[in-house]
């Protein structure tokens, strides 16, 4: 082991960056297994008061590193990603490793096969090092689940992280791992990144191709949101999203919804970044109540693009109205909820929170034929207005972080809200499959992350992260760390 690693490791410092990590690997700066026993020392250190993980594969983890270290001491050829340590959303299946969607129903369920992502990662040399809390199959953006505590928001530890891809953005936050996959049906990448102060994007409906999670037809739960559903990173840099996605994307027949080949390079996220674009803003999309600080910081963070990017930034907004109707209904259509209630009955498990809510739902044909002829609307308008502009910037969500035993709060800028309205912002790309990112916008008077969401054009996932970059240039925040990023000392 190098002495700056080997120092770093007794530090138990936060991870650099996944690009950085494995140029020193493959370069022979340092070893694999060294950079997996950081990984390893950190989460043990951090996690027993922020419960990212519900499960660390130490010592797989150990033997994936010392076969990386062997290729390389031979010559042999290792991907872009080479010992570099990662973790996985507990609603993607991991072989050999128990993977449990947050549900009792699935507690001893161990996969036989590895999800399209871990498998691609995983190919380029990458190590995971164990899975990520999330909500009960992803229903809602909160990180808790009736089998695991909850995870605790880094800033606050009295706040929740936002959802439902919880753990993954708190072992990120926190420098346990550079890189970590999220799922995201209807803003589950975005939402907690912006709650933990990080970087996340949701690319195009089909880049990244999803299997066998949400199209196991034998896995009730699991098995939903399909025609919502998106995979991707979540990382304190823009570059190592960049360079996850290059190794993530490209179609599978396991995947019929996945896109075909493009030549996208993935890593010229600096060429024509932003100069010219033309580019929309709004605090609202026209119907949202949102917190006043959170408004103000992402207006400041969208006119950054104007005074310091030379772009051209007009306040407008596609008028879609309120999603969250339409939103709920494609949920319920694709979700099996027979197969749920015979599961939950089987097992005498009652279900809460917004799944058991859906479950109980009555829905009919009318209420599915509504909501899909309403996401065709919505999908219009969207592209129309994206004639128009390059880019649409909001709030990611229109609260920053609550207390972490709340569903959502109660009023928003002084108006009563339901616990759904403080997503208002997400679903929007979920339902036209549009590329989204959530970049880390300013804090709030009380040291609470903001984040600034970036939706792109059809499939234009290369120019969200081109817009994400230039932002983060001149306003970077991959060296601000929350307070529970540092090991407290033992006696």
């Amino acid at each position: 082991m190098d002495d700056s690693i080997q120092s770093m490791t007794a530090r138990t410092d936060p991870l650099p960056s996944a690009i950085e990590l494995a140029r020193r690997i493959t370069v022979g700066e340092t070893s694999a297994l060294a950079v997996v026993e950081m990984s390893l020392t950190r989460i043990a250190a951090l996690d027993d008061a922020l419960c990212a993980f519900c499960s660390v594969t130490a010592d797989p983890a150990r033997r994936e590193a010392q076969a990386v270290d062997r290729r390389i001491a031979a010559g042999e050829a290792v991907g872009p990603l080479a010992g570099v340590p990662f973790a996985v959303k507990d609603l993607i299946s991991t072989s050999g490793v128990r993977t449990t969607f947050g549900s009792p129903l699935y507690a001893d369920n161990v996969p036989d096969e590895d999800d399209i992502v871990v498998e691609r990662l995983r190919a380029a040399g990458a190590i995971m090092v164990g899975k990520t809390n999330t909500s009960e199959f992803g229903y809602g953006p909160i990180g808790r689940n009736p089998l695991f505590p909850p995870t605790r928001n880094p800033w606050n530890t009295e706040l929740t992280p936002g959802g439902s891809s919880a753990g993954s953005s708190v072992a990120v936050a926190t420098g346990m791992v550079p890189l970590a996959l999220g799922s995201d049906g209807g803003g589950s990448i975005r939402i907690p990144a912006s709650l933990n102060g990080i970087f996340g994007i949701k690319p195009s409906w089909g880049r990244v191709p999803v299997y066998p999670g949400c199209r196991d037809e034998k896995a009730p739960g699991a098995s939903g949101w399909e025609t919502l559903e998106h995979i991707g990173p979540l990382t304190r840099t823009v570059a190592d999203a960049a360079m996850a996605l290059s190794v993530l994307s490209g179609p599978s027949p396991k995947d019929r919804h996945s896109l075909p080949h493009e030549q996208i390079d993935w890593m010229d996220i600096d060429a024509a970044s932003a100069p010219g674009r033309r580019i929309a803003f709004s605090a609202d999309l026209g119907f949202a109540h949102v917190d006043p600080e959170v408004a103000a910081i992402a207006a400041g963070a969208a006119q950054v693009f104007a005074t310091e990017l030379g772009c051209v930034v007009h306040d407008a907004f596609p008028e879609v109205g309120d999603t969250q109707a339409t939103f709920e209904a494609l949920v319920a259509l694709d979700t099996d909820r027979a197969g749920l209630r015979t599961m939950a009955d089987r097992q005498s498990y009652a279900f809460g929170g917004v799944l058991g809510t859906l479950l109980r739902t009555e829905w009919t044909a009318d209420h599915f034929t509504n909501a899909i002829m309403d996401r065709k609307r919505i999908a219009n308008v969207m592209w129309r207005f994206m004639a128009r502009y390059d880019l649409l910037l909001t709030p990611t969500a229109a609260t920053a972080a609550f207390p972490l035993d709340r569903d959502g709060p109660t009023s928003i800028a002084g108006y009563a809200v339901l616990p759904s309205a403080w997503t208002p912002f997400s679903a929007l790309a979920n339902l036209t499959g549009q590329p989204a990112a959530s970049v880390p916008a300013g804090f709030t008077r009380d040291s609470r992350p903001v984040g600034l969401q970036i939706i792109g054009r059809h499939q234009d996932d290369i120019g969200v992260l081109r817009a994400a970059a230039a932002f983060e240039r001149v306003r970077p925040w991959q060296h601000t760390w929350p307070a529970a990023s540092h090991p407290r000392k033992t006696a």
